[in-house]
């Protein structure tokens, strides 16, 4: 008898965590790219409108340091609950960079998110970003003698607000801020960075097959060594951010997305022997990825990226090509 209960409460327990299961959504992907600069592919890979652009790179003449084969795996799960007050999406997405040659410039990052509906036309998402201990390079510790050089890490922190507004069947606008900290590891605790951003972002969707869209953001970075008592360097800036694309059905099952972006980093030192004094950097980026959907669960996708940063004060410029092939599969 006590076995024959036991049993029934275990089918009973076994049918509630299935059906709990089934509110969930669970999707992964993975995609193998060749790059043909290890230092510059992550902040190729996360600049966008929904990404993070002004994540840090090395000087452009630290660069160059040669191509790889690197695997980004990613996960999204995510559960959504409906009340009174509207329908709410909660998510997490962890993400990797895994580099077979370079294999410590391999890193990880996860995105926390929370999307609530008030209604089909309004929406706010909210949003947290964490990337530990992203290796940058090898850079100079200090300009004081003798010359000392370590490796140079960061930790983001990036917080995010959107607000989501459809003004009509076809337009749609989006208003986003960011605050955010970039913490270095010790040796390079002067460059420690707070920063904010605001922007818009305006979507058109011009037929039932294509949609554009345009953002801007504008950023406004401040270095911790601005406050150092004899400081030799500031890393504080303003970042201008430009973004336009579209997405397109080509065929069934078969869609099209392009976006350009341009950035504009000013640094704002006014210490006479930083070396980043008057300097500033432009980026031009452009990305292309085809995604075939297979299946009603599964897709394949292949991705071109091309980043080309100059900074005024060098004659060369730095390119950074990404190719990649991938798979999205939904669970």
């Amino acid at each position: 008898m006590w076995l024959r209960a036991l049993f029934l409460i275990g089918m009973f327990s076994l049918a509630e965590i299935t059906q709990a299961l089934a509110e969930w959504s669970v999707s992964g992907s993975g995609t193998i790219f060749y790059t043909d600069d290890v230092a510059l592919f992550s902040a190729t890979r996360r600049s966008g409108l929904d990404g993070d652009p002004s994540q840090p790179v090395l000087d452009v003449t630290r660069t160059g340091l040669g191509s790889d084969m690197v695997f980004e795996p990613g996960f999204l799960v995510s559960k959504s609950i409906t009340t009174g007050l509207g329908r709410t999406v909660f998510s997490i997405k962890p993400q990797g960079f895994i580099f077979a040659v370079n294999p410590e410039w391999s890193q990880a990052s996860v995105a926390i998110e929370a999307l609530h509906a008030f209604n089909p036309n309004t929406a706010i998402r909210l949003r947290y970003f964490g990337a530990p201990d992203q290796l940058l390079g090898t850079s100079e510790v200090s300009r004081a003698e003798p010359e000392v050089e370590a490796r140079e890490r960061v930790t983001s922190h990036v917080g995010y607000i959107r607000l989501e507004q459809r003004l009509s069947e076809h337009w749609e606008i989006r208003l986003q801020g960011r605050v955010g900290k970039r913490l270095y590891n010790d040796a390079f605790a002067r460059r420690n960075t707070t920063f904010w951003t605001i922007g818009p972002h305006l979507y058109w969707r011009a037929s039932e097959h294509l949609r554009l869209f345009a953002g801007y953001h504008y950023e406004r970075g401040m270095g911790s060594g601005r406050h150092a008592i004899e400081p030799e360097e500031d890393n504080s800036y303003v970042h201008h951010f430009f973004a336009a694309g579209l997405d397109a059905e080509l065929m069934p099952h078969l869609e099209l997305e392009l976006d350009f972006h341009y950035e504009r980093n000013n640094w704002t030192s006014g210490l006479p022997d930083d070396e980043r004094n008057g300097q500033h950097e432009n980026i031009y980026q452009g990305t292309g990825r085809l995604l075939y959907q297979l299946t009603d669960q599964t897709a394949l996708t292949l991705s071109v990226q091309r980043a080309n940063r100059g900074v005024n004060a060098f004659q060369t410029i730095d390119h950074n090509t990404n190719v990649g092939v991938g798979v999205i599969h939904r669970f």
